[in-house]
Parts: structure tokens; sequence; C-alpha cells
């Protein structure tokens, strides 16, 4: 017969090994600031909010674990994830041969090239030769970086951390053309036509890309769940629902 005492200590432990078995799961994603419209923080709420941010947040209640968001800027995602700050990317990340040498990537969600845009006051229509001897931009750690600095056709590439920050200095005439994600250019000129840059017409992006999520390579278990949601939400719709939320 077990003692009186023995009893409720038995007890305890079986409710705090129930409640260590339900306790969810918390992923935490690395996503950036200003990757309008696939993730940036709210203005109003100051909560992360964006396309790649909704798609996260669904994976992970599709697969029964809490969410947990850690802004980076875009050139610190990838290092965040293989160090451990972070479990998960979910951006607009391309996929690219060289990244799938350092992390793994889930089934591509959406497909994208790069756009030009200039000061609105200019109403040409560059291709990249016209360019040609002009200092231009491009977003640091992009694919299409790479490219137009190996182009030589350029004064320079001058590399920048934020669109805003390339938007700034092609207004103020310090380059000539900025070079940055189309969706992501395209929202903001839709959302503030004030901001005093226009897209170029019939600009031909060097590379489209497939914008994936990511996660390290010693998580297959994470990548596997991932792919299996994408799959679902592919089938029923949720996908292309999140997306069209911005445009997209």
């Amino acid at each position: 017969m077990l003692s009186r005492f023995v009893i409720p200590y038995i007890a305890a432990i079986t409710i705090l090994v129930a409640s260590t078995a339900m306790a969810k799961e918390t992923i935490t994603v690395g996503i950036t600031p200003t990757g309008v419209p696939f993730t940036f923080v709210d203005a109003a709420t100051q909560k992360p909010t964006g396309a790649m941010v909704d798609l996260a947040t669904a994976i992970a209640v599709d697969i029964g674990a809490d969410v947990e968001f850690q802004i980076n800027a875009f050139p610190a995602l990838i290092p965040a994830l293989t160090t451990g700050k972070i479990n998960l990317i979910s951006a607009s990340l391309f996929v690219t041969a060289k990244r799938q040498e350092i992390i793994d990537f889930s089934t591509p969600v959406y497909t994208y090239g790069e756009a030009m845009f200039v000061a609105a006051g200019d109403s040409t229509n560059y291709t990249i030769e016209q360019l040609k001897g002009e200092n231009v931009g491009a977003q640091i750690g992009s694919t299409y970086a790479d490219a137009l600095q190996a182009s030589g056709v350029f004064g320079q590439v001058k590399l920048y951390d934020s669109i805003a920050d390339m938007m700034r200095d092609v207004v103020l005439g310090r380059i000539k053309a900025g070079f940055g994600d189309r969706p992501i250019v395209a929202y903001q000129i839709s959302k503030n036509p004030k901001l005093g840059v226009r897209l170029v017409g019939g600009y031909r992006p060097l590379h489209e890309g497939e914008v994936a999520l990511a996660v390290a390579k010693n998580n297959s278990r994470l990548l596997n769940q991932v792919n299996a949601s994408i799959a679902k939400f592919e089938r029923n719709g949720e996908l292309a629902k999140i997306l069209s939320r911005y445009g997209l």
C-alpha cells in the first residue's frame, strides 16, 4: 500500500511529465524589417507582417508549434541560421547554388526578378548598356548585385543594406539608378507615390529567382515539416491566398 505522502508526489510528477509532453515547440523565424511586401514591421502596430510572415505563422500552426520572429538585416539572416540563433528563414531569400552549400531550402513558394528604378523626374527607360559608366545601387547580399558588378558596365555598383536608403540616394542624385527586388520596389512605390522614384519600364531582369524558406543543414526534421505544410497549402489554395493578400 502506497503511503499517503507518496501518492501526492507521484501525482505531481505525472502532471509535470504530462505538461512537458504537451508543451509546444517554438520556432524562431528570421525576417527582415524592410522587405515589403514579404517581411516588414507594421508602422501602426510595430509587429512583423508580410506574406512570408503570414506563411511562417500558418506553417507553425499547421505543425503545432509556436512562432517567434527575430528581425535581422538581410545579410545577417544566413549567419543567424547557421549559428543557431534562429531556426528558420522566411523572407525574400532566393535559392542559389552557393547558398545551398551552407543551408537547406524548402520547396520554392514564389518567383521574381529585380527591377530598375530611377528618379521620378527622369523619363528615360534605360537599358543596362545606356548606364555605362554611371554609379548605380543594389542591395547587399542580393543575387543580382554580383551580376551587376560582373557586367563591367558601371562606374560603381554601390551596395546598400536597405532599398529605402538606395531610393534616397537616387532622389539625391548620388547614384543614377537603383536595382531592387521587383515586388518590394513596386509595392513601396504604389503605397507611397511621394518617394520620388519610378520603375523603369521595359527593364528585363538579369536574374529571376525562386523564393523559399530555409533551415540549417542539420535540421531535416523541420525542413520536412515545412515542405509538407507548403504542399498542403498549395493544394488547398492557402498559399495563393497569402500571396494575393500582399499583391503577389
